[in-house]
């Protein structure tokens, strides 16, 4: 963890510090060795949110771009279940940093806890991974006349067959200045869809202070889509072609298809 309570007030690891964790009040130990990033540890084991995983460099590069009292924060739920989210916004997305392997039921459990869940997954965690991404995406079918969504082959990428199918919105994350990715969900059965979304748009977007306009892009993609997506299988369970609509996907395929890189 990045956060821990000391005299009641949050802070970052530092040599010879005690804490308390901010989600169970268990005693934590300031970790701040030279190999690993300094964090903090529980000196026993949690016993309130087993969702936590090891903090990597990549995690604290992401939850650094946001403001400090967005990172960890507390989410307590109606039952008085208890969670620590990366990030959680002012207008209440909740974005989950996943560096390492996470199960099936684990995800929808958190799919599930988060009302408004965005997760980024770090695609450069295997060096095969983004090479099976590209392959299947350049391999993979346009959705619609100019559409930057592609309906990819996605039981020849482990990281599409990982991640596609859930409620919530997912984005992998190659590292640099690339674009990142956004698996769509289908039905149960149906394909995977992807398509790029800009990395700067994606930080304006949730950035401090981001006008209502910027930040309806994204709300209206994210409530579009699932409707968009159910067209598109509709159309192609009566053997017909169509064109995706929606204000919200119009707006992202705008900047989308300036800013993606070409196929």
């Amino acid at each position: 963890m990045k956060f821990a309570l000391v005299n009641g007030q949050r802070q970052e690891a530092q040599p010879s510090l005690s804490g308390k964790c901010p989600a169970c009040d268990q005693a934590m130990v300031a970790r701040c060795g030279e190999k690993n990033v300094w964090h903090w540890a529980h000196k026993g084991r949690c016993t309130v949110d087993h969702w936590w995983e090891n903090e990597t460099e990549w995690h604290r590069a992401w939850k650094g771009l946001f403001p400090q009292s967005w990172q960890e924060v507390v989410h307590r739920s109606d039952s008085g279940e208890k969670h620590i989210a990366d990030v959680k916004t002012d207008q209440g997305w909740v974005i989950e940093f996943q560096h390492s392997h996470i199960k099936p039921d684990e995800r929808r459990s958190r799919d599930a806890f988060y009302s408004k869940l965005v997760w980024v997954v770090n695609g450069a965690r295997l060096k095969r991974s983004r090479t099976q991404f590209i392959n299947v995406l350049e391999g993979g079918t346009p959705i619609g006349a100019g559409s930057v969504v592609r309906v990819p082959f996605s039981d020849e990428c482990a990281i599409l067959r990982d991640w596609v199918g859930g409620s919530a919105p997912v984005f992998i994350d190659f590292g640099g200045e690339e674009d990142l990715w956004w698996i769509l969900k289908g039905s149960a059965n149906g394909p995977a869809y992807v398509a790029p979304f800009p990395r700067g748009q994606f930080f304006e977007i949730h950035r401090v202070g981001a006008t209502e306009e910027v930040r309806d892009i994204f709300e209206k993609f994210v409530n579009d889509i699932a409707a968009l997506v159910s067209q598109h299988e509709s159309n192609l369970a009566l053997n017909r072609t169509g064109q995706l609509t929606g204000r919200g996907f119009q707006q992202y395929q705008s900047f989308a298809s300036r800013r993606s890189r070409r196929l």
